[in-house]
């Protein structure tokens, strides 16, 4: 179950997925597989080929893809998740969710 983002942010990150763009969106997450994790990264790009080489950078396996039809991304969960967002510039995502739990 995905919350705490707004209709515009997922908008704009599907409309980059779309264009071939490698794009971030963070949300609250509630997932019973993974109790001590309250948030995912899901990093998507519909160029495939894009998205595994960008993956690669960060050690992230091309068989981690989700590959749904429209948004195939990757979920960063965890120290992925900071370290990842940390190199890229991104982390205001992880910590404006932090700060409101």
């Amino acid at each position: 179950m995905a919350f705490g983002i707004k209709k515009e942010e997922l908008r704009m990150w599907k409309s980059k997925v779309q264009k071939g763009e490698i794009a971030f969106i963070t949300h609250f997450w509630i997932d019973e597989r993974f109790p001590t994790m309250n948030t995912v990264t899901k990093v998507g790009c519909n160029d495939l080929d894009r998205l595994i080489n960008w993956g690669k950078k960060y050690g992230l396996k091309a068989s981690w893809i989700h590959r749904d039809e429209k948004y195939p991304h990757f979920d960063l969960i965890g120290s992925f998740q900071r370290d990842i967002l940390k190199a890229e510039g991104k982390l205001e995502q992880l910590e404006r969710l932090e700060n409101k739990s």
